[in-house]
């Protein structure tokens, strides 16, 4: 549940903060004073857009920020998206620069936009002013149906599968009207796949080739070089080894007289052995070095056709292995779609996927819309609405969409003399208000979110009608808490608490401010609710009176 919440340089807000009491609470005020702009902070803390013209004037940036008390649903998502998390509570914070950038906070870490929606979703739930107006939409009633039902991730997955069997007409209708475009660019990617595989060519084998190519082109030079270089070392007419070890021995003997030479003569010891081994290193070199110029010609036709082949394809001879691959995956991905009768298999399968998800999504549809239709046309009977029905009807579009299998309708009679017809064709302003604040609150009834907020759900009923709304939130407000902004006494008088936005000046600026009502105040702001502008004895009487009846 909201537990506090503070709105800083918003509107007509300078600072503000409130501490949230459970139940029902209601928020009044004169027109005009500013009740909506809690909601709205709300809102914006909950996902809403954001726009420059909400920061106050004069000021740079807009401070919004709540604490929620969490229960599992939304410390599990928090725990999931890897926020911070201490005593099984949520700080919203969002704060709004003049020209509408924003920045978002849970509990102190950067967040998205999205990510307040997705918590947003999971903790409170605004029905705004505008809600009876939305429910003449098809989209609005379907995800009212689906919301009360606990069907969004089987509508959901109904439409990924759409989407899949979609995706396979697409790519059978593709495969059927590209045929011979298609059949042409197989045949040349064919080619270009038999060309360079008939090279055997990998970049590994590339380097090798080089490296090959090299020794053989120079097997002349090297043998030469090697050579002179062993006759130096071992077996020319002074060669250096022997010199090596008669300068070594020699140094030896001179030692005894002076040891500062032992260090010389083991150095020239050691140069000995090195030039040695050396020697064995060159005639085993020498061994495998041979002039081979048949072999060398092979080498190069071999270069030549890979060279060749990559100045065709204008692409580095390095490069030709990642092109073979890139040709390969295509042509099967061709060769998979010049497969027509494949390809209607597969749209077969995804249809049959899409239309099991779907029949099952309009069983549990058929069995909610009874239900909920049920539920309102009892409420209806409480609204000044006695003998009124309400219906969802589902109409069947054999052809199917995203959304699944039927279109979702509102259905209602007014009257037990009228028939059931679409909700926007037959209810009256005051009857749609009626009907749309039954389905709230009855979906409200049904759902685990512990914070409700109404913003003006109640306009266009009045007097008996009211006050049965009234009870119905306060009963709402036992298992959760209830906010509502309302302009009726009769709703207000049912509040466990109450609130009054109060607009004044002060230094030339409008400001709105809270107060929290005591039981005296509660008695005068519902008589200015009943009375107007002169508030008599008589409407202080019957305020007393109204609360007195909760």
């Amino acid at each position: 549940m909201l537990r506090r919440l503070l709105i800083q340089d918003f509107v007509l807000v300078d600072r503000l903060e409130l501490d949230f009491r459970t139940g029902f609470g209601a928020l009044t005020g004169e027109t005009g004073a500013g009740k909506s702009i809690l909601l709205d902070a709300l809102s914006l803390l909950l996902g809403g857009r954001a726009e420059g013209g909400v920061v106050r004037a004069q000021r740079e940036r807009a401070d919004l920020a709540a604490e929620f008390d969490l229960d599992g649903a939304a410390l599990a998502w928090l725990t999931e998206q890897d926020f911070p998390l201490e005593d099984r509570s949520v700080l919203l914070r969002r704060v709004i620069d003049a020209s509408g950038r924003s920045r978002a906070y849970l509990n102190g870490a950067p967040a998205t936009a999205t990510q307040l929606r997705a918590l947003g979703e999971l903790i409170a739930d605004i029905h705004g002013q505008h809600a009876h107006q939305a429910l003449l939409r098809a989209d609005a009633q379907r995800e009212l149906l689906d919301g009360h039902g606990g069907l969004r991730e089987s509508a959901r997955e109904v439409a990924a599968r759409f989407r899949a069997w979609a995706d396979a007409r697409r790519q059978r209708e593709e495969a059927e009207r590209d045929t011979e475009s298609v059949q042409r660019e197989r045949e040349l990617l064919a080619h270009q796949v038999g060309e360079i595989g008939a090279l055997g060519f990998t970049e590994t084998g590339w380097r090798e080739l080089n490296e090959e190519q090299g020794r053989l082109a120079h097997a002349a030079s090297l043998l030469e070089g090697s050579g002179a270089a062993l006759d130096a070392i071992s077996e020319g007419e002074t060669p250096l080894t022997a010199e090596a070890e008669r300068l070594a021995a020699r140094l030896t003997e001179l030692a005894a007289y002076d040891p500062a030479l032992e260090s010389v003569a083991e150095l020239l010891a050691e140069a000995a052995i090195r030039l040695e081994e050396a020697g064995h290193a060159l005639r085993r070199y020498q061994d495998r070095v041979e002039l081979d110029p048949a072999r060398l010609a092979e080498i190069e036709t071999q270069m030549d056709a890979v060279v060749g082949c990559a100045r065709k394809y204008r692409v580095s001879p390095e490069a030709l292995p990642e092109l073979l691959a890139a040709a390969s995956g295509r042509l099967a991905s061709l060769d998979a779609q010049a497969d027509v009768e494949a390809l209607r298999a597969c749209e077969a399968a995804a249809h049959a996927d899409y239309l099991g998800a779907a029949r099952t999504l309009s069983a549990a549809r058929a069995e909610t819309a009874r239900s909920l239709g049920q539920a309102v046309s009892e409420v209806m009977q409480d609204l000044a609405m006695a003998g009124g029905r309400f219906e969802i009807a589902l109409l069947p579009d054999t052809q199917g969409t995203a959304h699944g299998l039927e279109r979702i309708e509102f259905q209602v009679a007014a009257n037990p003399a009228q028939p059931l017809r679409p909700l926007g064709k037959v209810a009256s302003g005051g009857e749609l208000s009626r009907i749309g604040l039954a389905i709230q609150v009855i979906t409200s009834e049904s759902q685990s979110i512990p914070t409700l907020i109404f913003d003006e759900v109640d306009s266009g009923i009045g007097g008996r009608v009211a006050e049965i709304v009234g009870r119905r939130l306060r009963e709402l407000g036992r298992g959760r808490q209830v906010l509502c902004v309302t302009h009726l006494p009769q709703v207000a008088a049912q509040a466990d608490w109450q609130w009054r936005v109060v607009k004044e000046s002060r230094d030339g600026q409008t400001h709105s401010r809270l107060v929290e009502l005591d039981d005296a105040g509660r008695v005068e702001e519902i008589a200015r609710m009943l009375g107007g502008v002169q508030i008599t004895d008589t409407t202080r009487h019957h305020a007393a009176e109204l609360l007195a009846a909760r």
